[in-house]
């Protein structure tokens, strides 16, 4: 997400990506849940849901594989629609393009390029694919109806080991956690216990900062008179406190011993950019291919990034990273800069080693792509480039256009997911699962696939709290308005995994004989066991866990479904190191074993 701060006479106006919709092209294709015929459509500001598994469609038909659907989206990058995204699973199966558009952008399907690059990729669609709304589903009937259950058996195996988790968590920044800094007393703890508390909240553990470049905001508003001339710095205290995230941040450390608080850049100072402008793009002057009359400033830029480092130390918040760039592949008239993998390789190098002089704990990390697809590009340049490699101890990305479901290829370090919401201003949507992309069903699924398809050491949502109207109503797990603090179904999906799965935690290994069961395990450093399970399927289950090499006696199940939000059920008996549970329809079960 792209935003930027204008100020004028005193105001502070905050802009998004233009007129921003929502792009849901869905379609019906090896799924599970209920049944119904046809196929989605291309639509704005709405989601049109599938969850057939059927293989036809209304017209009799094959209907589109994740293969296929792959080949068309190829395809349609091919044919110049650059930004076209991967398929991603859809509420209640079947696959989905998802994506946030702009009117007249190449994810615009009123364009002539658009409809020319569409009609060049249908042949990636079997014969007779419409794009069609949905029929109405048909009325349950036969075992899933009648509510009888179904069997599996689930596989937790301790010798098999994946990554290491780093934790969950939210940004409160571009004014977000100054508005909260403002609201009542009360208020702040209640927004605060739902997001940290890990026993009456999310038990999230990580807080991502902006590191602002707009006058007002900024710790260098006044342009040294050379890139070698020493630098006038303002103190968080001279720009309210980091626009209120440092007052945020000592907060959560406080009352829930959250520590793990780290910082991207949107963009460099204007004086240091090739528009010197902190707006439209331009990239930092110096860099291959961007040359400035004013000189090189990279070395500048990079000890503007430690001097906000040494600022947080200071204030006795120490960042556990810092990243000098966000979704460098655009443009906007919002604060943004153009970097491209080379250059984000060459800028790292000279990042790590002003970090490697300050003293800091604090590490290099980067990229803050837009989408896997470019996520794979940045981490890439990076790898091969030796400094760069050296430099940067994590990579970031987000979720948008193309969601994380694949590890980074040639990469071998940390990767976590730092920023991913629904845009678009549709209400408030607090439902766990009304077949939305805003459910927290939806959510829960997103972070399973990023922990176990694309092995994320963390997961990220956008805002914690949606204090203001910057990216519309719904773009926040908390929702505030006056003195009303209202939770959504996404928190809890947070929950179920954050309050379990704890920093430190390592993934093992699953199997499982059931379909429609998404399950994940952690072994956390104490010893205890997280098992966080997703019954997709619109009946109950039935589960018999075995452990392997694990040692548990007592099984705690927490339940989220559409009556409860994590809420603790009658505890289970491990025997013969294996446990039965049901588990209910649509529902996030998470499992707390300790010996």
């Amino acid at each position: 997400m792209t935003l930027r701060h204008v100020t004028k006479a005193g105001a502070r106006l905050v802009g998004v990506l233009g007129a921003l919709a929502v792009l849901s092209f869905l379609v019906t294709g090896c799924g599970g849940g209920s049944a119904h015929n046809g196929v989605g459509r291309l639509v704005s500001d709405t989601t049109t849901r599938s969850n057939a598994p059927a293989r036809s469609s209304s017209s009799g038909q094959s209907e589109p594989t994740k293969a296929q659907l792959l080949n068309y989206a190829e395809c349609m990058r091919a044919h110049g629609i650059h930004d076209f995204p991967d398929p991603v699973p859809a509420p209640g199966g079947g696959y989905a393009f998802h994506a946030h558009i702009t009117p007249g952008s190449d994810l615009d399907p009123n364009t002539t390029r658009y409809q020319s690059a569409d009609k060049a990729c249908q042949k990636n669609l079997p014969p007779g694919f419409e794009k069609t709304t949905p029929a109405a589903p048909a009325a349950s009937t036969g075992p899933a109806a009648a509510g009888v259950t179904g069997r599996a058996t689930v596989t937790i195996d301790a010798a098999k080991q994946y990554q290491r988790i780093a934790g969950f968590g939210v940004s409160e920044g571009f004014g977000q956690a100054k508005a909260l800094r403002k609201a009542p007393e009360a208020v702040q703890k209640q927004v605060l216990s739902l997001l940290y508390s890990p026993i009456r909240g999310a038990g999230l553990t990580i807080l991502r900062n902006e590191i602002s470049a707009d006058a007002g905001f900024t710790i260098e508003p006044r342009p040294p008179s050379n890139p070698t001339a020493k630098p006038s710095y303002l103190t968080l205290a001279e720009i309210d406190q980091d626009q209120g995230q440092l007052w945020f941040a000592k907060q959560i450390k406080a009352d829930y011993g959250v520590t793990n608080v780290f910082a991207d850049a949107w963009s460099a100072p204007a004086f240091m950019k090739t528009n010197d402008s902190a707006i439209n793009g331009g990239t930092v002057c110096g860099e291959p291919g961007a040359s400035c009359k004013s000189g090189d400033w990279r070395r500048a830029y990079a000890d503007y990034l430690v001097q906000y480092a040494k600022n947080y130390a200071a204030a006795g918040v120490p960042l556990s990273y810092v990243g000098p760039e966000n979704e460098t592949t655009i443009a906007p008239p919002q604060d943004s800069m153009i970097m491209s993998p080379a250059q984000t390789a060459n800028f790292m190098a000279i990042l790590g080693a002003a970090l490697g002089r300050s003293g800091l704990s604090t590490r290099a990390e980067c990229c803050a792509s837009i989408g896997w697809n470019y996520a794979q590009q940045y981490a890439a340049a990076i790898a091969t480039d030796k400094a760069a490699n050296a430099a940067t101890a994590l990579f970031t990305s987000h979720g948008y256009f193309v969601a994380p479901d694949s590890p980074l290829r040639g990469w071998s370090k940390p990767v976590w997911e730092t920023e991913w919401a629904p845009f678009g201003f549709q209400p408030w949507d607090p439902a766990w699962d009304d077949g939305s992309l805003s459910s927290g069903f939806t959510w829960a699924e997103n972070i399973y696939t990023g922990l176990t398809a694309a092995n994320l050491d963390a997961f990220l949502y956008l805002w914690g709290a949606s204090m203001t109207s910057l990216t519309g109503p719904n773009t926040g797990l908390v929702d505030v308005k006056g003195n009303t603090v209202a939770a959504s179904g996404r928190l809890w999906a947070f929950a179920g995994y954050s309050r379990f799965i704890r920093p430190g935690a390592v993934r093992i290994g699953t199997t499982t004989s059931g379909t429609g069961l998404e399950v994940s395990a952690f072994r956390n450093s104490d010893g205890s066991i997280a098992v966080v399970v997703l019954n997709s399927a619109h009946s109950r289950r039935v589960a018999t866990f075995s452990l392997h090499g694990l040692r548990g006696t007592h099984v705690t199940p927490y339940l989220t479904d559409t009556s409860h939000q994590l809420s603790a059920q009658r505890p289970i008996s491990v025997r013969n190191s294996a446990f039965t549970a049901t588990l209910p329809p649509r529902s996030l079960i998470s499992y707390d074993i300790r010996p």
